[in-house]
């Protein structure tokens, strides 16, 4: 028999409503502030929505702000898409196949050169990021795309978790492809993939969202405007010399940097908890 007790359904309908509140008020606050004009906002925030969101969106998107140097933030979104991409589907592709070669290859050493790997986690990138940059810079990938993303896509925790998926795959499945006649990326393509597929959509939202969060590095190896990213750019709008931060920009821009993000979670919401919770494949 269920016991029925109000007062426990109360609080855990209180908590979770608290919960929400404390993560939706700053976007409340955001979209108040955008939705207006930043004189209105010399006061303070009004407390309702005011008629310029559109407005504020298209001038932040095609233009910017003139005080940070007038970059459009349309562009920025592109770099950090780009680099979003770039790295979760090269983190992704690497681990896939290492993880790969360490549990179906059989070659000297193997489990020392996967506890090296796994040994890099304590080695992340902003204690590596004077030799990392010395070697981006000397292989001339200052300000492009490829010095974005490339040092940033070996992955040692999607490579475990990928390990430990794979060592939970029954060797029955190996074997009868081997009499099927399928090499190991036969094997690999048609066994292994399908069966990931929860684990990449999961592990892809995960790096998704650290790539396009990216700030340090980005404005580490990038001088020109053209390579800008969203969040770099919001920083360049917040920090202005002799001039009164356009408050409403700022926020319509943190409004669209959010988006994407946002669009990522919602489109593969289903497989990324199934991925994260599912232990019978």
């Amino acid at each position: 028999m269920v016991e029925n007790r109000p007062w426990r359904t109360f609080f855990t309908h209180l908590v979770l409503i608290m919960g929400v509140s404390v993560i939706v008020f700053p976007l409340v606050v955001a979209l108040l502030a955008a939705s207006h004009e930043n004189t209105e906002l010399i006061g303070g925030i009004p407390l309702w929505f005011g008629g310029e969101l559109l407005a504020n969106f298209k001038t932040a998107l095609s233009r910017g702000l003139q005080a940070s140097g007038g970059q459009a933030v349309a562009p920025m979104m592109l770099n950090s898409l780009y680099m979003a991409l770039g790295i979760a589907c090269g983190k992704i592709m690497i681990s896939l196949t290492a993880a790969y070669a360490v549990v179906y290859f059989r070659f000297p050493l193997r489990g020392l050169f996967f506890w090296m790997i796994f040994m890099t986690l304590m080695l992340p990138v902003e204690v590596r990021i004077l030799p990392t940059f010395q070697v981006v810079a000397d292989l001339g990938m200052l300000n492009s795309q490829a010095g974005l993303i490339v040092p940033l896509i070996a992955s040692a925790t999607a490579t475990f978790l990928f390990r430990q998926f794979f060592l939970t795959i029954p060797d029955e499945l190996m074997e009868a492809a081997r009499i099927d006649g399928a090499g190991a990326l036969k094997f690999f393509w048609d066994v292994v993939l399908p069966l990931s597929r929860t684990n990449i959509a999961a592990l892809f939202v995960i790096l998704f969202i650290y790539g396009w969060n990216q700030y340090l590095w980005p404005l580490l190896i990038t001088t020109e405007e053209e390579m800008y990213t969203v969040v770099m750019g919001i920083q360049r709008m917040v920090y202005v010399a002799d001039t009164v931060a356009q408050w409403n920009i700022i926020m319509a821009t943190a409004l669209l940097a959010m988006l994407p993000p946002m669009l990522v979670v919602i489109a593969m919401q289903r497989l990324f908890v199934k991925g994260l919770i599912e232990t019978e494949k």
